[in-house]
């Protein structure tokens, strides 16, 4: 029963706070933090009891997985310095400069747990940012960039964490030996998820039902991470290998059916993790608040305030150099180059929101030592985690949008050209296949021409919808519609594997295409 309480609790809340996000208008994890933070102070709430390392396993993978099916991997590599800087580099400046700012601020601190800190919020959370500059028309290559650093910055930062915590609980670190286990843990890894999703790939084409085919991509992400880390080499990784594998081989081997419902499943089971995750932080607030004894009130906004001050700066101080000076040291070289625009960087540089992947980190702090003694400062630690993803996202989530107008970033319709020139290599194909079908079999010119229309008129007005036949022609309609549809995706995916398309006009258009097979 207490289960059972616990169960409708969490979806209760999740509705709240989804209505109160899609009401206001503003990226869902904002609404999650204010209300995680309102639930904290809620009276005789109470405690959900959970394993740290459990719950780590339980809410990663998926996050991770879903990201990165959805990456492009023609994108990435074609961004692969910029997504490295950003993901690798500030990643270890940030753990860096936040452990220093935490053993100025508290000397007692240990200077391994200092960097538990910062490792755990080294990673931005691009999600939200991505969301509000998808919408705005905002130049691709800056999208592109902040979603590459936002899949790798959560691996980065995620094994340098392992490390810290490694460090904390045995007491000994080697700066050498941390750098080889570093590189062999990260190969291993994704060696480990390239296997998995080559295999699930192949599983993938003998399933033939679209409900396994949704529960097997389920154990995808959990396969590759158990898989890791049991090898002991990073199973975030893993997950991210795996997830890109099989994004690539997607839109071939995946059915229309499965990819609808698909697409639901795994945007509710990530609304419901995030929504799990700042549930538990916000009603173990008040109690980790209560414990901080040794610390005021005045204190700790000051330490929490000064923390997220120092994370938002590192960020600028980062970004910048590795935006300007590579194009510096290749006009040295005679290249010719064009900067990017002023607002471009400004808004990379304060797209810094911290997520779910660090408060998950965070609450999966093991609570003892090797000798049983205490984590230390493990709730202080959680608490300026909140902090800093409350700030952060409050500050730069809502402000983000009014910046952009403010500071007039150049509008890109790249995308909406490139979507337009697609629909009309589909339409064409898919008249040729009615052609052919009408050719072989002998179907009534004048249905032919009916369905004809339909497609012709989608390469001018792109109307999802075909004509509603009602005659005795209704079987020879499908045929000619399946046919259409059929070419199509057909085309779709040649022009994707061509690169003539980027992912996200794939991702559309296959939508559409999808709904249109199962009304068929």
């Amino acid at each position: 029963m207490a289960l059972l309480q616990v169960v409708v609790f969490l979806m209760m809340c999740a509705v709240a706070l989804g209505w109160v996000a899609r009401h206001f208008r503003f990226p869902y994890p904002i609404a999650l933090v204010i209300g995680g933070a309102a639930l904290g102070f809620v009276p005789r709430l109470p405690q959900l009891q959970f394993d740290p390392q459990f719950l780590l396993v339980l809410v990663l993978p998926p996050i991770l997985y879903q990201a990165a099916l959805l990456t492009s991997w023609h994108e990435f590599k074609a961004n692969i310095r910029p997504i490295g800087l950003l993901a690798i580099g500030l990643v270890i400046a940030t753990t860096l400069a936040v452990g220093a700012t935490l053993k100025l601020l508290i000397p007692d601190i240990p200077w391994s747990a200092a960097f538990v800190l910062g490792a755990i919020v080294s990673p931005p959370d691009a999600a939200a940012a991505t969301s509000i500059l998808s919408r705005l028309n905002i130049p691709r290559n800056v999208v592109t960039v902040l979603e590459g650093e936002s899949l790798v910055n959560d691996a980065s930062g995620l094994v340098i964490y392992k490390f810290a915590v490694a460090a904390v609980l045995t007491g000994a670190f080697s700066l050498w030996e941390a750098s080889i286990q570093f590189v062999a843990v990260a190969a291993g890894g994704i060696a480990i998820g390239f296997l998995i999703g080559q295999l699930f790939v192949f599983i993938h084409r003998y399933l033939g039902d679209a409900f396994i085919e949704v529960l097997t991509t389920l154990a995808v992400p959990y396969v590759a991470y158990i898989s890791a880390e049991s090898l002991h080499v990073s199973g975030v990784l893993a997950v991210v290998a795996a997830g890109i594998v099989r994004g690539r081989y997607s839109p071939e081997i995946v059915s229309a059916e499965m990819r609808i419902i698909a697409r639901s499943v795994w945007n509710l089971l990530v609304f419901l993790l995030n929504t799990l995750i700042f549930i538990l932080i916000g009603v173990q607030l008040s109690a980790i608040v209560a414990r901080l004894t040794d610390y005021s009130v005045g204190e700790l906004f000051f330490y929490g305030t000064f923390v997220s001050a120092v994370a938002i700066f590192v960020r600028f101080a980062w970004v910048y150099p590795a935006t300007y000076l590579p194009l510096v040291l290749r006009a040295l070289l005679g290249e010719q180059v064009a900067p990017p625009r002023e607002g471009e960087v400004f808004i990379m540089g304060w797209c810094g929101m911290r997520g779910i992947v660090s408060l998950a980190a965070a609450l999966a702090l093991p609570q003892a030592l090797e000798d049983g003694s205490a984590f230390p400062e493990r709730d202080l630690v959680i608490f300026l985690t909140f902090v800093v993803i409350a700030v952060t996202l409050v500050l730069q989530g809502l402000t983000l949008k009014p910046l952009i107008r403010m500071l007039k970033v150049g509008r890109d319709w790249s995308l909406q050209e490139e979507k337009q020139r697609a629909q009309m290599a589909l339409g064409k194909a898919a008249i040729a296949a009615i052609d052919a079908v009408v050719a072989k079999s002998g179907i009534p010119n004048e249905l032919a021409e009916r369905i004809r229309a339909e497609f012709a008129e989608k390469i001018t007005l792109s109307v999802p919808e075909g004509l509603v036949l009602r005659h005795s022609g209704a079987d020879d309609a499908r045929r000619l519609r399946d046919a259409a549809v059929k070419a199509e995706r057909q085309e779709l995916i040649r022009l994707w594997r061509e690169n003539q398309i980027s992912d996200e006009v794939l991702h559309h258009i296959e939508e559409d295409l999808d709904y249109q097979e199962s009304r068929i």
